[in-house]
Order: C-alpha cells, then structure tokens, then sequence
C-alpha cells in the first residue's frame, strides 16, 4: 500500500509564518489586499534581503527541501546556494516551478496587462497545469502560498482568480512578490537550480518517479541593475555555475542517458551568455533551444548498480567576465 504523500502547502505553512514574523529582520513589507489575502513585499518598495530569498525559497520547495548559503569562495566566486530535497519531484515540480500562467488585461489590470508565472505549493491546490495529472499529485490544505516575480502586486482580478482556483478563503491565500532584481528575487531564483534539472529530465522524458534524491548548488550573483539584467543573470549562474547529483532507480542504461543528456553543454546555443542570447532571440524565450535550460555540470548515481556518471563543465570564466568588474592590482 502507498504511503500517503505529503501536503506541500501544510509544510510550507510554518515557513511562511517564519517569514511573517521575522519580516521586519528580513527587511519585507507585510500589508493585505481588498479582499483580506496577504501580501509579501519582498523587493518593490522593500529592500528584501538574501536571507528573506532563502526563506522563500524553501517556502517555494514547500517545506520538502533545504536551501543555504556558503559563503566559502571557490571557483573564483564568494557566494554559492546549496539545494536538496528527498522528495525532488514534488519538491521542484509539483511546487517550486513557475508553471501557473496567470494574466490580467489592461482594464483589468487598473490601467497596466499584468502578467505573472506563479510558482510555489498553492500551484498544487488549484492543478491548472496539465503536469499535475502526470505527477498524481493533488494538495487539500486550508492555507496556500503562491510565489510571483513581479514588480507589483497582482490586481483583484488575479486574487479572485487564485481564490477560486484554489478552494481558499482570502485569510488562508498569501502572495510572496520578488522581482528579479532584488536580493530575495535573485536568491530564489537560483535556487532553482535543481528544479530546472528536474524539468529537463521530464523533458527528456525520464520517468520522474525514478528520481529519489537530488542534491545541487549555483553561485549567486549580485542583482542585476535592472530586470532583463537580473534575469540574464539568474539564467547564467544555473546554465554555466549550476551543479546537480541526481540519485535514480529504473534501469543504469536510463541513468547513463540521463547524464549524458542532461547537461545545458548538450545545447548549440551553449557558451554564449544569456543576455546576449536572449537579446538576439528578440527577448522571445520560445526562439531559444530547450536543452539551453539545463544545469552546466551533473551527476546520476543509479541505485543498484552503484554506478555514478558525470557530464558537463562548468564556465566560470564566462560567468566573471559577465558579473565582475576588474579589481586593483
């Protein structure tokens, strides 16, 4: 008999307390909209903070994952994340990945479209992705929280629409906004990077049940002065800095694949920084190659065999060049 699978949005409701009580510490601003939903300024008007980022990011793993700072320089770099998770695919898949499309028109929007990929454990209450159906994964809870990158709050019509998607009341349903270029946006962002393993792997069509542990790290830049900037750069450290283990069952010809395909290496447009090739692309995601999303370096160890195998390098040449100015001789 299957063991009952975890509530991704009842672990992750103690971490967003956390974040609420300690909000002035992390230097967020807490208000509620019209409707009585929570907001978490964690970077528009607020400053935010690394800290409040890795905070948001395990809230984003929903309670199934453990994100932190090393502050211990290698690969000529200060800063590196460390992400793991034992349950990685409910972790990065049914909670962590911005797969929620949520859109408001002009007029709806008070004047501005809204736009917003929502990420975290709410996704898993209202399974408006056809992902869920795969992963058989649906969450009850009577709390949700929902992660949006946005430089401002989402308009009524996207609250309501959450509310509703999600069976919540309005007391039970909190927003998390971190833009991109700000301290906790880049921070949860790049912990992402296992996340964007998992995705890949799904891409290449591994079956996801195989996967039982994942363990990965990325170096953190600073915030980009600018959103296109902060975005090129939360890219780059994943696609060149970004390091990722993999523990899988099935068959060792499968976990051999895995490896060998899964590294953003295997992509033609590799080697070449984000930024630049998004600018190229007309700033379309859709006119990049898949397999450029992808971490640079991994390794899939197969349970039962006892194999593991490596693909893939890192480029932190290209990641200085792009992050760091020349210091004094």
């Amino acid at each position: 008999m299957n063991a009952p699978q975890p509530s991704v949005n009842a672990l992750a409701a103690p971490l967003l307390d956390r974040l609420l009580q300690d909000a002035d510490r992390l230097r967020l601003a807490v208000t509620r909209d019209a409707s009585g939903a929570t907001l978490v300024d964690a970077g528009i008007a607020a400053r935010g903070s690394v800290e409040a980022g890795l905070h948001v990011a395990q809230l984003c793993m929903g309670g199934l994952g453990t994100v932190r700072l090393s502050s211990a320089p290698r690969e000529g770099w200060p800063d590196w994340l460390h992400v793991r998770s034992s349950q990685p695919v409910l972790a990065c898949l049914a909670s962590q990945y911005a797969g929620w499309s949520l859109s408001a028109s002009k007029e709806e929007g008070g004047g501005r479209k809204f736009f917003a990929l929502g990420s975290g454990p709410a996704r898993a209450l209202a399974c408006r992705e056809p992902l869920f159906e795969e992963l058989r994964y649906r969450d009850a809870a009577d709390r949700g929280v929902l992660v949006l990158e946005v430089d401002r709050p989402p308009p009524a019509v996207i609250v309501d629409k959450v509310l509703r998607d999600c069976g919540l009341a309005p007391a039970g349903l909190a927003f998390v906004l971190t833009p991109t270029a700000s301290f906790a946006g880049t921070t949860q962002v790049v912990a992402r990077v296992l996340e964007v393993a998992l995705h890949r792997a799904h891409a290449l069509a591994f079956p996801l049940q195989d996967i039982v542990e994942g363990t990965a790290c990325a170096p953190l830049p600073a915030p980009g002065a600018d959103p296109l900037e902060a975005m090129a750069r939360t890219n780059d450290a994943i696609l060149y800095g970004g390091q990722v283990h993999l523990t899988v069952t099935g068959g060792a010809d499968a976990a051999h694949a895995l490896a060998r395909k899964l590294p953003s290496v295997n992509s033609p447009q590799h080697g070449r920084s984000f930024g630049a090739l998004f600018a190229e692309a007309g700033h379309d995601f859709y006119k990049l190659d898949g397999a450029l999303f992808a971490p640079a370096q991994v390794w899939v160890s197969h349970l039962g065999s006892g194999r593991t195998w490596h693909a893939g390098h890192l480029r932190m040449d290209l990641l200085r060049a792009v992050w760091q100015d020349e210091g004094l001789p």
